[in-house]
């Protein structure tokens, strides 16, 4: 399924890509310029597809063996009740969507999780490639932990690649920078996390940074009460303190983020908010 999965993301990324162009909601290349925006979408995507090869090249194959083994001892919660195919499999990706939300969740929570995590929300200049825009580290460990992840809850293989290929294109739309009429997003806010849900995620405040972390569903922001908008989002600011300077918006820089110690004249300075300071800073 790697071929439908990639032509379905690679298309609803050119159309958003588009869209952003004829009504974008922040007015980042407004003001920078084709040139700006190509350079800035050029270096998520180059960091997308390299994590993409790496994860398919140090976790395929293991993947696809935990899967087996699991399959052939019977193992995993869901596998524990006999489900009609179509129902195991929407149990199944339900399931693991919550796992998604609990991982989210913990890479703000935890401090050395939110080292690399937080390359991720530096990106000042929020839209459809941001959702590719994720630390090598990050995406390591994410793989590592699904391996228990996979077995434990009975998922196959051919799940999991169902599930991505539904993730893929619902990232890039929440974190598109388009303008969506506001009862669009409102209507799809029932089934999947929405542009105007995410946004305020990426919000430099630290209250609404930690809120709506679902992947697909938002229901888990409802039912663990982490759900937040904004009727002013258009006041918004993306990024972070202290990474808005071309250094850490490079490759290099992104890669360097999570070694990053933000010395304390930075925080005299107000380029580290207060609040963020005991879990956010190494």
């Amino acid at each position: 399924m790697p071929e439908p999965k990639l032509a379905a993301a690679a298309l609803v990324l050119a159309v958003l890509w588009t869209a952003e162009a004829w009504a974008p909601f922040f007015p980042h290349f407004v003001r920078g310029g084709l040139r700006s925006r190509l350079r800035h979408d050029a270096r998520n995507l180059a960091l997308g597809m390299a994590n993409g090869v790496l994860l398919a090249v140090l976790f395929g194959g293991i993947f696809a063996l935990v899967s087996s083994w699991a399959e052939t001892g019977n193992f995993g919660l869901l596998r524990a009740v006999e489900w009609p195919a179509p129902l195991e499999l929407a149990a199944t990706l339900v399931a693991f969507d919550l796992w998604m939300y609990a991982w989210h969740r913990a890479n703000h929570r935890v401090p050395f999780l939110w080292r690399f995590h937080r390359m991720h929300h530096s990106d000042t200049e929020l839209d459809a490639t941001t959702a590719f825009r994720f630390h090598t580290g990050e995406i390591l460990l994410s793989g590592c932990l699904r391996l228990p992840v996979l077995p434990l809850l009975g998922m196959e293989l051919w799940q999991l690649a169902i599930y991505e290929a539904v993730l893929l294109p619902v990232i890039i739309l929440h974190h598109s920078n388009v303008r969506l009429p506001r009862i669009l997003d409102h209507g799809l806010l029932a089934l999947l996390v929405t542009p105007a849900m995410h946004r305020v995620h990426h919000s430099r405040v630290q209250a609404e940074t930690d809120s709506n972390y679902g992947s697909i569903l938002p229901w888990w922001d409802f039912l663990f009460r982490t759900f937040r908008l904004r009727r002013d989002a258009r006041t918004i600011r993306p990024g972070l303190h202290g990474y808005d300077a071309p250094e850490w918006q490079g490759l290099r820089g992104m890669l360097l983020t999570p070694f990053r110690r933000r010395p304390s004249i930075e925080r005299r300075a107000g380029l580290i908010p207060p609040a963020r300071t005991p879990t956010r800073v190494g």
